[in-house]
C-alpha cells in the first residue's frame, strides 16, 4: 500500500489517495460474527415438558358436494336435474342449514356469460353457502 508524501517531489502532488482502506470494516464484521455465532444458541430455549398420550383417532366427515352446473342457454342443473331460479334459492337456503355444510361446485359452459355466473355466485352467497369452487377441465386449454 503506497502513502502519500507531504513534499512534492513524489509526482502525486495534492491528489487525494483513491485507496479505500477496508480493513477496519472487515473487522467489525468478523466482532459482529462472532457475537451471533455466541449469542445465537441462547436465544433458542425450550421447555420440556412430558405430554400425555392418548390414542384417538380423527373423524374427517367429507362434506357432501352439490354440483351446479349452467348450460349456455343459462339453464341451472342441481346435481344433473333442472331447476328453477325460484326453487334454486330455496335448495340453497336448505343446503347452507345442514351441518356440514355442502360444497357447491360450480361447473359452467365455455358459453356461459358471465352475468349469469355472478347471479348464481351471488344467490349463494346470499343463502348462507360459504364453501364455493369451480369445476374446470385442465386438458381443455386453448392457446391463442
Amino acid at each position: 500500500m503506497a502513502f502519500g508524501s507531504f513534499d512534492d517531489q513524489g509526482g502525486g502532488g495534492g491528489q487525494p489517495m483513491s485507496d479505500i482502506n477496508v480493513t477496519p470494516l472487515v473487522d467489525v464484521m468478523l466482532v459482529l460474527l462472532i457475537i451471533f455465532i455466541v449469542t445465537a444458541p441462547l436465544l433458542t430455549h425450550g421447555i420440556k415438558i412430558d405430554l400425555p398420550k392418548a390414542a384417538s383417532s380423527a373423524n374427517p366427515e367429507k362434506p357432501e358436494t352439490v354440483t351446479l352446473s349452467m348450460d349456455e342457454q343459462g339453464k341451472v342443473f342441481w346435481n344433473d336435474q333442472v331447476i328453477a331460479d325460484d326453487n334454486l334459492v330455496a335448495k340453497m337456503a336448505e343446503a347452507a342449514t345442514q351441518d356440514p355444510q355442502p360444497e357447491l361446485h360450480l361447473r359452467a359452459d365455455r358459453n356461459t356469460r358471465y352475468q349469469r355466473l355472478a347471479e348464481i355466485m351471488s344467490m349463494a352467497r346470499n343463502a348462507g353457502l360459504t364453501k364455493l369452487g369451480f369445476v374446470t377441465d385442465p386438458t381443455a386449454v386453448d392457446h391463442p
